[in-house]
């Protein structure tokens, strides 16, 4: 056993700084008063935004760490940016919402920055082991945060995260278990050297393969795995479910395309109809089932699901090495045009709720364009991007998805594609009609953080649309390198 270099550490710089701020802020934190919780948010935020800095700064360069646990190149630095971001949007919403929800602790931030660590964590893994570590990491502070509000949904929210979660962290150990059986590592250019070798055991490597993606079909919400999603969602403080549905989404997916694209491009022959059945059946139940949702968290929980369909799309080509490196820089793209809508739509649902549940209703959205129309002309935008109408980021992330589709052969899935959108037009549109077309009298909570969220995400839903090909390089960029 090597003792660690520089280099190793180099390779981990973002990962370990914040890991050391989320330590030391815990220690801080014993010494804020109680009703200034404010400044452990800031120092939360003051710690993503180093973290953010870090990882522009490394943006070019490559290199493996801890005998090739962990890699440092274009993909995972474009990941690490991301989740940082998510992690500020998490701590910009929650500001105020802790408070006016009677939670307001220093230890949310504190185990926010830890999930935020676990996801990039994630994004650099090249190693099962890790993968599986990261995977724990980004969950449990997740599980806490789900039942921090102490009250009984909350804290059945978080209970069943946790044993659901801890199951399918069982499919990744077991999976773990039998490639490793077959190939004797459980190094990720390892694994692809022996499946490609054809000396292992086919049917141990296949079988391996299908747990791994179980567990990463639980962590981003996929059919069948998804049945916690809208009840987690619901019971979680809508600032956790934010959070959750946009950073844990991303780490997965991240974790999703190097684990296979990497280890496992040898077996696309055996997955590929797999793949292709989770995300139709994916897109198909979330969509379906999001018709008949009245409360907006829940309808929101079945659009995340339905939108994992859409970006396991970008998947399913993946071992078709002329068509892989552009599906998987749409499937990126289009991450990041679900995570700004994501953090939208949430800053606005914060803002109509009240305490013990109340304003999540759809009907308590009536009224809300003739009483506050920049929020409705917000939650406009948000609604439309995620039906994929233009202009909007969401209309230019899946039109980059069915492209790769149909290069992928797959016409069939990229028609699901677009059916299942059109029938997302229906509940999504539901809201816009409750705001414009009803009679109400809602009441909003005035959050500078959160009126500051909703805003930037809205302008940049828009203004990105019009100018998206820079994104899609940087994208496609981090693929390829």
């Amino acid at each position: 056993m090597t003792q660690p270099t520089l280099t190793d550490y180099y390779s981990l710089l973002p990962y370990i700084v914040l890991t050391v701020w989320a330590c030391l802020l815990l220690l801080v934190d014993l010494f804020i008063p109680k009703n200034y919780k404010g400044i452990t948010a800031l120092l939360a935020a003051m710690g993503l935004i180093t973290g953010i800095i870090l990882s522009v700064w490394l943006i070019g360069v490559e290199t493996t760490g801890f005998n090739g646990m962990v890699t440092l190149d274009g993909f995972s630095t474009f990941a690490n940016i991301l989740l940082l971001a998510s992690g500020l949007f998490a701590i910009a919403l929650a500001y105020g919402y802790t408070k006016r929800m009677g939670f307001e602790r220093g230890e949310y931030y504190t185990l926010l920055l830890f999930s935020v660590t676990g996801m990039m964590l994630m994004a650099q893994a090249s190693d099962l082991i890790m993968v599986f570590l990261a995977l724990e990491l980004l969950s449990i502070p997740l599980y806490v945060l789900s039942a921090i509000t102490r009250k009984l949904q909350s804290e059945e929210s978080g209970v069943k995260y946790f044993l659901l979660g801890a199951f399918a962290s069982g499919f990744v150990v077991y999976g773990t278990a039998l490639i490793f059986g077959a190939t004797g590592s459980t190094n990720l250019s390892v694994i692809f050297v022996q499946a490609a070798s054809g000396a292992t055991s086919g049917l141990l490597l296949i079988i391996g393969a299908a747990l791994l993606l179980v567990g990463f079909g639980f962590k981003v919400a996929a059919v069948p795995f998804h049945m916690w999603t809208p009840d987690v969602y619901q019971g979680a403080p809508t600032s956790v479910t934010a959070f959750m549905a946009a950073g844990a989404k991303i780490a997965g997916f991240v974790a999703l395309f190097r684990v296979f694209s990497t280890a496992f491009p040898a077996l696309a022959s055996d997955l590929t109809d797999i793949l292709w059945a989770l995300s139709a059946l994916t897109m198909i139940v979330g969509n379906i089932v999001a018709i008949s949702q009245t409360n907006i968290k829940r309808l929101l929980a079945y659009s995340a699901i339905a939108h994992a369909g859409y970006i396991l799309m970008a998947f399913v080509p993946y071992g078709n090495e002329k068509v892989a490196p552009t599906a998987i820089a749409a499937g990126l793209f289009y991450l990041v045009a679900y995570a700004i809508s994501n953090f939208g739509s949430w800053g606005v649902v914060i803002a109509l709720e009240k305490a013990e549940g109340k304003g999540l209703e759809l009907d308590d959205y009536a009224g809300l364009a003739k009483k506050y129309p920049a929020l409705a002309i917000a939650m406009t935008i948000f609604m439309l991007s995620l039906i994929g109408f233009p202009p909007t980021l969401g209309m230019v992330g899946k039109f980059y998805l069915f492209r790769s589709a149909l290069a992928g052969g797959f016409p069939g899935l990229a028609l699901i594609g677009v059916v299942t959108s059109l029938i997302s037009a229906y509940y999504y549109l539901r809201v816009v009609v409750n705001m414009y077309m009803k009679e109400g009298d809602p009441e909003i909570e005035r959050e500078p953080w959160l009126g500051f969220t909703t805003s930037v995400t809205a302008i940049l839903t828009v203004v990105v649309s019009l100018v998206p090909q820079f994104l899609f390089m940087l994208a496609y960029t981090a693929v390829l390198r």
